[in-house]
């Protein structure tokens, strides 16, 4: 069974694209934006709430930026990461411009630091990073700090996505480095994610067509990325893949059909996947396998859903946080908690299943 909580409900304002981190004490912390419409950036915040008791309850929205309203600018979606030494720290770009009218330049990504727990936060920390929603702050086992984000090409005509890495906790920065750029192909909402001595990162295929997500993959620390690769995860927009307790993969999704009129249907479903090592490895989409569950649908005639995060407590519970319109007149946050029994055979069955064929 999932389990379905709210996070914060604010009718006033359109709430949307949140994170979440797992502390070292065990409390929860979620950050999303706040704006006057997904499609009017007019009025944006990016704001905090915090849950002690396993996302049941959620504390009162407190901001860590200034409210935008009546200036050239706007917040967009924040990410948000535990850090190896502890702290927590949110990445989250900034437009100087209307975003489809924006230059790479003003398209910029900040960093905002605070203590493991999170209880007051640093000023703004400008990076090097050029572009539109940001991949969460990476920081792989060996230490090397990872910024991606994606912009519009217009002289190539197509999205690309790119990054930037540091190796000495953001004191410098290297890149920018091309992470996918591919004529005919929209990549973009990239999800990195370690996988054994390889980086795999998962794009958003934004042609609006319902493809595939695609992967990239890179043997040397994210410095140079392969060609891009089908994966089974059709129609995925902002995939957010993590790595269970097990050693499985897990990636939370919105899942966007396509077809005629897709901007005016919009989206209505999000969906989790579960797949593994060799899967992410793969070369070719046959080699690889992913079970979907779905997790949530939005039944408002003007749905808006499907931006993520998860962690996954000690005990295997998983949380997830998303943004869905459904039973609100505006956009909301929504918690859900599931265990791996209700996303998975048993092993046994899963033996059982495979001896069958």
């Amino acid at each position: 069974m999932i389990e379905k909580l709210v996070v914060s409900r604010d009718d006033s304002i359109y709430e949307a694209w949140p994170d979440i981190a797992l502390t070292p004490s065990g409390k929860l912390v979620c950050v999303f934006s706040e704006c006057t419409h997904h499609g009017d950036r007019s009025f944006t915040r990016i704001v905090l709430t915090e849950s002690s008791d396993r996302g049941r309850t959620w504390t009162p929205k407190r901001e860590l930026t200034e409210p935008t309203r009546g200036l050239p600018i706007f917040w967009d979606c924040p990410r948000i990461t535990r850090l190896r030494d502890g702290r927590l720290v949110i990445l989250v770009n900034k437009l100087f411009a209307p975003e489809k009218s924006a230059t790479p330049e003003q398209c910029r990504n900040y960093l905002f630091f605070s203590d493991a727990e999170g209880h007051t936060w640093s000023d703004p920390v400008e990076t090097p990073a050029l572009g539109i929603v940001p991949d969460k702050l990476l920081e792989p086992t060996d230490g090397r700090w990872i910024l991606s984000c994606h912009y519009q090409d217009r002289g190539f005509g197509f999205l690309v996505q790119r990054l930037w890495y540091s190796d000495n906790q953001g004191g410098s920065w290297e890149g920018p480095v091309i992470v996918a750029r591919q004529e005919g192909l929209n990549l973009c909402e990239v999800s990195i994610l370690p996988v054994k001595d390889k980086l795999i990162a998962f794009h958003r295929e934004n042609s609006g067509q319902g493809w595939d997500c695609y992967k990239t993959i890179s043997m040397d620390r994210g410095e140079t990325w392969g060609e891009a690769i089908h994966f089974p995860l059709p129609g995925c927009h902002r995939p957010v893949a993590g790595m269970l307790q097990d050693g499985r993969i897990m990636i939370t999704h919105r899942f966007m059909q396509g077809g005629k009129g897709w901007m005016g249907w919009w989206t209505q479903n999000f969906f989790a996947a579960l797949t593994d090592a060799e899967s992410a490895l793969a070369e070719t989409r046959g080699e690889a396998h992913t079970r979907i569950l779905p997790i949530d649908f939005d039944r408002s005639p003007a749905s808006d859903t499907g931006y993520s995060g998860w962690v996954q407590f000690g005990d295997g519970e998983i949380y997830i946080v998303n943004y869905i319109v459904d039973d609100a007149p505006k956009g909301q946050i929504r918690g859900y908690s599931l265990k791996m029994t209700d996303f998975i055979l048993t092993a046994a069955r899963e033996r059982w299943c495979s001896d069958q064929k």
